[in-house]
This record gives C-alpha cells, structure tokens and sequence, in this order.
C-alpha cells in the first residue's frame, strides 16, 4: 500500500474512534516499575487499552502477540495460563495480572487515578464495534499475522499516542515483527499541543507543558513529533513513519 493511503486509511481508523486516545493526563504519574501488556495492534480489546494508557499517560512494555505469534507466547501462557490471551496486563508494582479490556481499563483508572473508566473506554458492545470497524478499514479483517523477524537484544523505544495516524503503520509493523518495545505516550495535554507537529493549532512558539515527557524530548531533541524511535542496538534514532518502517523492515525482518 502507497504510504499517503496508509495515511489515510490510518486517519479513518482514527475518526471511527472519535479520536479516543489522544488527550493524555497532566497528573499521571510513571509508577517505578513499567507495567508489560502482551499487546495485538489490531485486537479490538487491545485498543481500548492503548487508548486508555494513552489517557493516562501511561508507559508501558509492550509484547506483541499477532496471529501466529511464537516469542512471547509461553511467557503469556505462563503469566495466564494456557487459556490465556490479549489484551493481558502484567502490572509488577501491584503484582496484579488481568485479562480483557473491561477488567484491564476498569484497573488502570482506579490504581493511576482514582477514577472509575470512562463509558467511551468501557467495553461495552458500541465500543467494541467501533473498535473492530477501526481495524477492518485497516484491511486487518484476518488480522495481524506474525512475520520472521531477528530479535533485539534490547527493547526499542517508541514515542506515540494511540489515535496518532503516523504512529499506528509503526506499531503494526513492530506488532507482525514481534519486536518487544517500550511504549511512551505523548497524549496532547493543552490546545497548544493540537495538530500536527508541522502545523499545530497555535501561534507563535511551541511550548509544552513544563516537567512533561513533552518538554523533556523537546529539550533532548529539538522538537516533538510522534512517531519518534529509539533503537539503542544500533544506536538509531528516527523520526518520519515512512523512514521508519523501512528500517525495520531493512534491519529486523527476515
């Protein structure tokens, strides 16, 4: 597929959500040790669990698990038990494990900010609709399968936001290469954050918020734009999609 329809098609699946997972919390805070969500891009329970870390700002590792998926499948099983299966959040700071999106969302609001989740992340059975219908205008209606892959020696690192258009071409390639990263959510915290990085909703100088993961990549690397990956093995840094995907595609598939 042209990369400008990716793009494009990336943008609707977006839209069906109704931009869910965009704005992140301004309190959140990173707990000491990152929870681990054994993670299937296209699942449509598995979104509602990105679109809440997103919510909530929080990081986390991801382990993806596609159809046919074989790395990290015996850690699931381990963890859940041979019925076990995504979304599965492992959470080492409560020593809490959960399977499914109602109990996973339901966990995340009450534990990171004393809330209970919000209808439009509740897998309710609209939700859920929606959720599948964002992956079929994906062409995922089979679903993400697992490609061969090298496996990193360390976990890359990818700044993102769920609803980001630019972002999901990324983490559906990491998901079919089963590549293990740690996922950094920029969720958009004020209307100066708004828009895309080259033509955001504001005037005159972009400032995030001070003390954020924002302010802080904006200080490290100049600017702040999403996708943006880190690959300490090779001591890589990228930030355009398209430049991206063929990197992985150049240095991890096989």
């Amino acid at each position: 597929m042209p990369h400008s329809l990716n793009i494009i098609s990336s943008v609707l699946s977006s839209t069906i959500r109704q931009w869910r997972g965009t704005a992140g919390s301004k309190t959140v805070q990173q707990p000491p040790q990152l929870p681990i969500l054994y993670d299937s891009e296209d699942d449509a329970e598995c979104r509602l669990v990105r679109e809440a870390l997103t919510e909530l700002n929080l990081d986390v590792i991801i382990y993806p698990c596609p159809k046919g998926a074989t790395r990290f499948v015996d850690s699931l099983k381990t963890m859940g038990g041979e019925s076990a299966t995504v979304p599965f959040l492992v959470d080492p700071n409560s020593h809490v494990t959960l399977q499914g999106a109602e109990a996973i969302n339901a966990y995340l609001f009450q534990q990171y900010r004393q809330q209970p989740i919000p209808d439009a992340l509740d897998a309710t059975t609209f939700n859920l609709l929606t959720s599948r219908l964002a992956s079929a205008i994906r062409l995922n209606i089979r679903g993400l399968k697992a490609k061969p892959s090298q496996s990193p020696e360390k976990h890359l690192v990818l700044y993102s936001f769920e609803s980001s258009p630019y972002s999901r071409p990324v983490r559906e390639r990491l998901c079919e290469l089963e590549l293990p990263y740690r996922l950094i959510n920029l969720g958009k915290q004020q209307l100066a954050d708004m828009g895309p990085a080259t033509h955001r909703f504001h005037r005159g100088e972009y400032k995030p918020l001070p003390n954020t993961k924002r302010a802080r990549l904006l200080a490290e690397k100049g600017q702040v734009q999403v996708p943006f990956l880190i690959d300490t093995n090779k001591s890589v840094e990228l930030f355009e999609s398209k430049d991206i995907l063929r990197y992985l595609d150049e240095m991890y598939a096989l």
